[in-house]
């Protein structure tokens, strides 16, 4: 049986990527990979996408030349060679939005050589992203919301698990926090004063003010877990004691949703977009949402109003007599 690709434990290329490349592009994607961590700082999901994303474009580039290709070779790559790797990549069943986060990798390393003036690629300018849905986020109802969080510990055999559960979804709901940011906390990063520290993308840090229901479950399941406490402790840890898996979260979340019968939109993340949607409800204004959540972009925020349209022309048609 074939073993899968290794994955170099310091770069995130693949090894025979690596391998197979000419010196000088060998040695310039461990530059470019040094950039990602150090300077750029992206995230664990960021970087493992880019570097799975780029060895593929690699990989292709070998077997479409027959050799192991150079920087001289990337330079020379013309936008129908690009195009026949995104063909690759679609007739594989690939989506659009897997393609567009391919190519902005690709995209991302080709212009890092750029600026640094290794290389120049005019054809990837020309290359445009495939076209992506006007994807909404799906909230919540609030009576939806309680039901979980009051609901969240039902299901747990052992009752520090289940309140782990409860506070960790209380948080994401009382908080915004995404689901990572929730996770990454450890117990030194409780809240103080009415707010949580939490590091977001682009390790860019926030206050969160912290509600008192937020605040007393955190408090009941660390008082209920059966692991010592200590300040460098991860906050949610899992039944070994090890920081709490994101994969399990999710987990607890469908058997919840199955239970309470909620639509399977109903996702860790999908309290994040509760909490801003039934904020803006409430009457709080985009900028003050934005901060809350850490987005970068005021227009990100700005998809919250659409769901708030939405509602309302629901809510219109239900109720008016002539609808």
């Amino acid at each position: 049986m074939a073993q899968p690709p290794r994955i170099n434990a310091t770069s995130g290329i693949k090894e025979e990527t690596l391998a197979t490349c000419a010196p000088d592009l060998s040695d310039t994607l461990q530059k470019w990979i040094d950039f990602l961590r150090v300077e750029k700082k992206v995230s664990k999901h960021t970087f493992r996408a880019y570097t799975a994303d780029v060895s593929h474009f690699i990989t292709f580039i070998r077997d479409h030349n027959a050799k192991a290709p150079s920087i001289a070779d990337i330079a020379d790559i013309r936008i129908t060679d690009f195009r026949s790797w995104m063909s690759k990549k679609a007739m594989s069943g690939s989506s659009n939005a897997s393609r567009a986060r391919s190519l902005s990798g690709v995209k991302n390393f080709l212009n890092w050589m750029d600026k640094n003036g290794i290389m120049h690629n005019a054809a990837i300018s020309v290359l445009r992203s495939p076209k992506l849905g006007h994807k909404l986020p799906r909230p919540l109802l609030e009576g939806q919301a309680m039901k979980v969080l009051e609901n969240a510990d039902l299901l747990c055999a052992e009752d520090w698990i289940g309140m782990r559960d409860r506070a960790l979804f209380t948080l994401l709901y009382g908080c915004g926090l995404r689901i990572n940011e929730a996770l990454a906390l450890d117990i030194k990063d409780m809240p103080h004063d009415g707010y949580i520290r939490v590091m977001g993308k682009g390790s860019k840090e926030r206050q969160v003010p912290v509600i008192d229901i937020v605040d007393a479950a955190l408090k009941t399941y660390l008082e209920l877990c059966i692991f010592p406490a200590s300040p460098d402790r991860p906050l949610f840890v899992g039944t070994r004691g090890g920081r709490l898996n994101q994969g399990v979260a999710q987990k607890s979340m469908r058997q919840i949703r199955s239970v309470l019968g909620l639509p399977e939109t109903a996702t860790p993340h999908a309290l994040r977009h509760s909490f801003a949607t039934h904020l803006l409800q409430n009457g709080a204004n985009l900028r003050e949402i934005q901060e809350l959540l850490g987005h970068s972009s005021l227009s990100t925020t700005q998809r919250y109003t659409e769901i708030n349209a939405e509602e309302l022309m629901r809510i219109y048609k239900s109720a008016h007599p002539r609808a």
